[in-house]
């Protein structure tokens, strides 16, 4: 992978594509939180309306923000993970937290991060929502070997890890069977925002990224190009038979 390859390089279509298999992948740059969260929930509406719409990855970075996944529980929001139960327990946070509706505790997002959110109807998918997390855990291991990183899954824990430093987490919502959210990718950067949480609710964890493993200097749209290729090669290991898809199933 080429480290120099600019921002504004296109994301295209794989060339001889089957229709079937095919993933539009779209590089939208850096985006606030909040306009990407609208981008994402118009996509599932569209797709829940007409279901023979194309599934799509979402890559980008995001500015500075916190969010935290449908849960009661929200001590991962302070170091500590000490705050008294009605409080919301952001106040001391530097940069805006959203609650949404995805898994999992608080974790961060900032420039540096490669963000991916992929709209896929898990009905062309056996609605195996466990084979999906396993394939975007894969998807980011096979990435970071292409960058000699040697990633690996920890037993019970989702997300992507380099021994036991966490370089990547995953936090996905599902409506009607077609997913939002998605991963997040250390790529570069600061990782001192972490310090103001309990990254995924995880205790004692340590963050990492791609230039602290390596030395090395990555630009998040050269890592989202080779994410763009692996994604679109490999998400007919995700697909089942047209004919055993659940197209009209009953909705998660």
């Amino acid at each position: 992978m080429n480290p120099d390859v600019g921002r504004d390089a296109a994301l295209r279509r794989p060339v001889g594509a089957a229709r079937q298999h095919y993933l539009n992948v779209r590089w939208l740059e850096r985006m606030e939180f909040a306009h990407a969260l609208a981008l994402q929930e118009e996509i599932v509406a569209k797709k829940r309306n007409a279901p023979l719409l194309e599934d799509q990855l979402l890559l980008l970075e995001h500015e500075p923000v916190y969010t935290i996944g449908r849960t009661p529980d929200r001590s991962s929001l302070s170091p500590t993970g000490e705050i008294r139960g009605g409080e919301l327990g952001s106040a001391h946070l530097p940069h805006p937290l959203f609650s949404i509706n995805r898994g999992g505790q608080a974790t961060y997002h900032g420039p540096g991060q490669l963000m991916g959110y992929p709209i896929i109807d898990l009905r062309r998918c056996g609605q195996d929502l466990h084979k999906y997390l396993r394939w975007l855990e894969q998807l980011l291991i096979d990435l970071l070997a292409q960058c000699d990183i040697a990633a690996q899954r920890r037993e019970s824990l989702t997300g992507v890890w380099v021994e036991n430093r966490k370089i990547a987490s995953i936090g996905v919502g599902v409506r009607h069977w077609i997913t939002m959210h998605g991963f997040a990718l250390n790529v570069c950067g600061d990782l001192s925002p972490f310090d103001q949480i309990i990254p995924c609710g995880i205790n004692n964890v340590s963050i990492t990224s791609m230039e602290k493993e390596t030395n090395k200097s990555f630009k998040v749209a050269s890592v989202a190009q080779a994410v763009e290729k692996l994604a679109s090669d490999s998400i007919v290991s995700l697909r089942v038979a047209p004919e055993t898809q659940l197209i009209n199933a009953w909705p998660i």
